[in-house]
């Protein structure tokens, strides 16, 4: 069967060699295996198991990560089990079903919307005669696409490797059926242990390149200590993007699309009534989101991770909502993060469809803020809801202090935040905010006075962005 425009598959018979680093590799006489899938045409596949929650559309979310990839969906194939089938993960019977798929649509791919085993890969190509992908080889290829950074490919390139190790066996299929003397072994074996040994140290050499990265952002997002930051996280496509545009009116890339960003990038937010703080974007998440992604990752979530707060950004208009906001917490939970204080923001209310659903997510999620990133419904009500979350452990300090005290001085600049400083002739007023944890240390330097300042005016009150004339309290020993 001849493969269609932008398939790869060669002459019945050929045989080529890859070099290890080259993602393109035969796996048969008649199948060459490249984890891109773009102009291809695929037929999906999905196997609902028991533990899964969403059951509406089975092949939505793979259908967009596909489509993402740049793929022509030509067909697709469902499968209920109570578990997968050892051999080729469907049935014997599916099997078949799928060969004629295959057949009839002239696909040059099978995806599965689950994850395979090498050995059930393996199978399924030999018995459908096309390359067969899973959920996160697709993952692979769009990140590989996505990826525009120094710090992304490494990233990328070495989830890829981890997950292409265990299946280095599968590229000399066609060696290591050659026969060999007693004692001897085959070419597909020789190459088989010279291409793990050559993957293992380029695995040694990202890491420890990645290594240095990450603490080379930890450098830089401690060097912003003065600064308050604030990070957007949540799932892939749900229009974080838009939303930090929305607020910071940066032009930042927006677009419909999965992972359309990979790289953290800070901007500057003038929240109303609190002031400027840092805010940043993050790689979006998805369900079953890889595990070696997530650890290449680290360095780009560094921000997240030492963010003082996180608005977790949710697609309201999105039928399985709540299973991509489960999805999100199990993945700041692997991240260490989940017991960070989060602000979920439900996302594209203009989109939805039902009202009832949306009042049925707000009943489970009470304090989640409905907002429109696109039309600008309900910003204000978020940057109050920001300021309110800001302001749970920070206080809004003047401290009173002497001239010369610089040793002070530069503890309130690395564990505060300084808006101003007004010098007199012996005395120095600084206002700042400032983590009640930060302020124990100073309460017995008797030669500082420190007064809480309280602000009565909100966001959505304000005029505009200027801070509201404050009342002054009684020293913050008085009431505490």
């Amino acid at each position: 069967m001849e493969a269609r425009p932008g398939g790869r598959r060669p002459p019945p018979g050929k045989q080529e060699y890859y070099p290890p680093g080259d993602s393109l590799y035969t796996v048969s006489n008649s199948i060459e295996r490249n984890q891109s899938v773009d102009s291809e045409a695929a037929v999906l596949v999905g196997v609902e198991l028991p533990r899964q929650t969403n059951h509406d559309d089975l092949l939505q979310e793979l259908s967009g990560l596909v489509e993402t990839a740049g793929a022509e969906i030509v067909g697709r194939l469902t499968q209920r089990r109570q578990t997968p089938d050892k051999t080729t993960y469907l049935g014997a019977g599916k099997v078949e079903d799928l060969k004629l798929i295959v057949q009839a649509a002239d696909a040059d791919v099978v995806i599965f919307d689950n994850d395979l085993s090498p050995a059930q890969t393996r199978n399924l190509e030999q018995t459908l005669g096309v390359k067969v992908l899973d959920r996160t080889e697709v993952i692979l290829d769009i990140f590989s696409s996505r990826a525009q950074t120094h710090e992304a490919r490494l990233a990328v390139e070495l989830a890829q490797l981890e997950y292409s190790l265990p299946r280095l066996k599968r590229m000399w299929t066609h060696l290591s059926r050659m026969k060999m003397g007693v004692g001897m072994r085959g070419p597909g074996e020789k190459q088989l242990e010279t291409d793990r040994r050559l993957v293992e140290r380029r695995i040694r050499d990202l890491k420890r390149d990645l290594e240095k990265i990450l603490k080379r952002k930890e450098r830089e997002v401690a060097a912003r200590s003065d600064r308050m930051t604030v990070s957007l996280v949540g799932y892939t496509n749900a229009g974080k993007s838009t939303l930090m545009n929305a607020l910071t009116e940066a032009e930042v890339l927006a677009a419909d699309k999965l992972f359309a960003t990979l790289d953290t990038r800070p901007r500057r937010w003038q929240l109303p009534v609190w002031g400027p703080l840092l805010l940043s974007d993050t790689v979006g998440f998805i369900r079953d989101l890889p595990h070696r992604l997530i650890a290449s990752f680290k360095a780009t979530l560094e921000e997240a991770r030492q963010a003082e707060l996180l608005i977790h950004v949710a697609d309201a208009s999105n039928p399985a909502v709540l299973d991509q906001i489960a999805a999100v917490f199990e993945v700041l939970h692997e991240l260490g993060i989940d017991e960070k204080e989060a602000l979920l923001v439900l996302n594209k209310i203009d989109a939805v469809k039902d009202p009832l659903a949306l009042e049925a997510i707000r009943n489970r999620y009470p304090r989640a803020v409905p907002v429109s990133a696109q039309t600008g419904a309900g910003i204000a009500k978020l940057a109050d809801a920001v300021s309110q979350a800001l302001s749970h452990d920070f206080l809004d300090l003047e401290i009173q202090l002497p001239v010369g005290d610089g040793r002070t001085l530069a503890y309130l600049a690395k564990h505060g935040e300084v808006l101003s400083r007004t010098f007199t002739e012996h005395r120095v007023t600084v206002h700042c905010r400032l983590s009640r944890k930060h302020l124990a240390p100073l309460a017995d330097n008797r030669a500082i006075e420190v007064i809480e300042r309280r602000v009565e005016a909100s966001a959505s009150d304000a005029e505009d962005s200027r801070l509201a004339e404050p009342r002054y309290d009684s020293a913050v020993e008085d009431v505490a």
